[in-house]
């Protein structure tokens, strides 16, 4: 006696088909599970045998094989505990075989409830993709396998749910697909919060109407870590294609809330400065995304930056440059999507004190160079907006007068992406992300402002990459003021923006 029947798995963000195929023979009792299950997959021997029984079900006393094709990819997690469960009542002659559109995932609990499961996001878009039309799955995953469309999604408490429906005795009621809606601004703390600190203020807006990574310098207390924090509330909303792409990654790693469908704010991560590169950037023998990828379409903040180790911010170079980050292990490659704006705060020293006007600085010379050459000039060179945070006055702090809050300039860096958006007709999400020859196309400089360009670059030392980095800071500064072309003004506050390298770590820093 055999049985056939559709079950999907999941490798990085990639579904792929899997079909669990139960075979009933003669023989000494036993129960084999083969196609390079993982140990999570070979313990559903227990779950199923336990279920079957627990629901009144006959188990066969015979010899059980259950084969998870294709053989030569590896099969991990508890969600083919279901499909195999169905499988073995199908070829045991206790249930009508599942047509060729019926697919199932879901992990058993022993009386035979079905618990939820990671990733169901990427096998649903998969079914899509394979012709499947009716998707099984556990209750709690059913708004986010919903959210894939094109498919009729049963939401299934037990495996009885599934029994009955697939003989007719009780119809589960299919899962409405929600209808996608961007949040609004989160609940984080508001830019009306901060005080004086107007350069920081306008640079932050300008990272966010582009993009850009930025960088704030300044002693303990400035504000750096508060303007940072704020910064999700000025960001436009999701789109609902960066929605998907954000709900993959947070439903691969496990960290999506049951019940949820799509992502509707964008991530903000702010892991310690202890964090390992691996999970920083994702691994694991079965590759799992990192604090970068988490962060996708969304804000990644790394406080303290030369405290971070050397490795761990290294390897941020190539995801920050290309937007992906690729995983390499003995068993194959993943790539995970890292398209992130890079916050990153440090104090100018050690003590944290340099340049403070009125708390000395303790650090001998020597101590703060090692300090500051912790931060690699090429990760220097991928950050767009480098500002330095002065300590506050006491009247800026006493000010009565209300700041201008997240709304506002919400509201303005909206009309500026609209703005670029319009320009590349969807070619890029921002200005940030434009290419090489986005640049000569869109960020054309007159002569005046070409000239105050050519004496950062030779000042400076900047590389080819800080040069293109400049105009596009430039092309999002006159986005911001409806500018079709860029000023002098929008090339001088670019430049301004990308000086402070020069000033802390020198002209001619091995950038690369």
């Amino acid at each position: 006696m055999f049985a056939r029947i559709n079950s999907l798995g999941v490798y990085a963000l990639n579904g792929f088909s899997v079909s669990v195929e139960a075979d009933i023979s003669g023989g000494l009792p036993q129960f084999t599970i083969v196609g390079l299950p993982d140990s999570a997959v070979r313990e559903a021997t227990d779950r199923v045998r336990s279920a079957l029984k627990n629901l009144s079900f006959v188990w066969p006393v015979s010899r059980i094989t259950v084969n998870l094709a294709p053989g030569d990819i590896r099969k991990t997690g508890p969600v083919y505990d279901l499909p195999v469960l169905l499988a073995i009542l199908a070829a045991s002659g206790q249930l009508p075989v599942p047509g060729p559109e019926d697919a199932f995932i879901g992990e058993l609990s022993l009386d035979g409830g079905v618990r939820s499961v990671t990733g169901v996001l990427p096998m649903a878009l998969a079914a899509v993709q394979q012709g499947v039309r009716h998707l099984f799955v556990p209750a709690e995953n059913a708004a986010e396998a919903a959210a894939a469309g094109a498919l009729c999604v049963y939401p299934v408490h037990t495996a009885l749910d599934a029994v009955r429906h697939l003989t007719g005795e009780a119809p589960i009621e299919p899962a409405q697909p929600a209808a996608f809606a961007p949040g609004g601004p989160r609940d984080v703390p508001d830019f009306a919060d901060v005080r004086g600190q107007l350069e920081a203020r306008r640079a932050m807006e300008i990272a966010a109407a582009g993009g850009h990574n930025i960088l704030l310098i300044g002693a303990p207390g400035t504000g750096k870590s508060m303007l940072a924090k704020r910064l999700p509330g000025i960001l436009p909303p999701l789109s609902r294609t960066e929605a998907v792409e954000t709900t993959k990654v947070y439903s691969v790693a496990g960290m999506l809330p049951r019940g949820s469908g799509l992502v509707s704010h964008r991530p903000f991560r702010a892991p310690h400065h202890s964090v390992s590169a691996a999970g920083l950037v994702g691994g694991g023998s079965t590759p799992r995304p990192g604090e970068v990828s988490l962060a996708h379409n969304g804000v990644l903040f790394l406080d303290e930056l030369p405290e971070f180790h050397r490795d761990a911010l290294e390897i941020l170079r190539q995801p920050l440059e290309d937007g992906t980050v690729t995983v390499s292990r003995v068993a194959g490659s993943a790539s995970f999507p890292s398209s992130i704006m890079l916050a990153a705060a440090m104090n100018p020293c050690p003590c944290g004190y340099f340049g403070h006007p009125t708390r000395a600085c303790s650090c001998t010379p020597y101590a703060i160079e090692r300090y500051l050459q912790r931060v690699s000039g090429p990760l220097l060179d991928r950050i767009d907006i480098q500002i330095e945070i002065p300590a506050l006055e006491f009247s800026e702090i006493s000010d009565p007068t209300p700041a201008e809050d997240s709304s506002v300039i919400r509201t303005r860096v909206i009309a500026a992406r609209t703005f670029a958006e319009q320009r590349f007709n969807g070619a890029v999400s921002c200005n940030a992300n434009m290419t090489a020859q986005q640049v000569r196309q869109f960020c054309t400089v007159d002569p005046a402002g070409n000239a105050i360009l050519e004496n950062a670059f030779e000042k400076f030392g900047m590389s080819a990459r800080g040069h293109d980095r400049v105009l596009k800071v430039a092309r999002t500064i006159a986005d911001l003021s409806g500018h079709l072309r860029i000023t002098t003004d929008d090339i001088s506050e670019a430049v301004f923006y990308k000086c402070l390298d020069g000033r802390y770590w020198g002209s001619g820093n091995g950038k690369g």
